[in-house]
């Protein structure tokens, strides 16, 4: 990844190329889950770019470690950075209790999903809110 990636997490309207990727992709939101893998929470969703939301089937589903360039960085202001707070608290949060219960159950941890032939996964649903916010 390049030197613009500071931290998990980066700003809504960011635009990334994913590894393997063809095509950019603008990040629209985070900890979004997809209905046919429960147990997996992606770190973004994301629209193409330019195209932006087309349809409600065309939400990209990927992680941080997927990143490998950003063309450009969104918005980050007071209200962003308020966020990001508040995002990193409740993602903590979630961790530990997932892995108080998997320990509890014996369960082993999800193993991140790996995009076929350089496509994130595409969820056919609308993004879901799980974090509450």
């Amino acid at each position: 990844m390049n030197g613009q990636i500071q931290g998990k997490y980066l700003p809504v309207g960011t635009v990334v190329l994913l590894r393997n990727g063809t095509k950019r992709v603008m990040i629209n939101g985070f900890c979004t889950m997809d209905a046919s893998k429960p147990d997996k929470v992606y770190d973004y969703s994301g629209v193409l770019f330019p195209e932006g939301s087309l349809s409600s089937d065309q939400t990209l589903l990927f992680d941080h470690e997927q990143i490998v360039r950003v063309d450009h960085m969104g918005l980050v202001d007071q209200e962003e950075q308020e966020f990001k707070v508040k995002l990193a608290q409740i993602v903590a949060a979630s961790q530990n209790n997932a892995g108080t219960a998997q320990g509890q159950q014996g369960a082993t941890p999800v193993t991140p999903v790996n995009p076929t032939a350089g496509q994130a996964p595409v969820t056919p649903q609308t993004p879901q809110n799980p974090t509450g916010m």
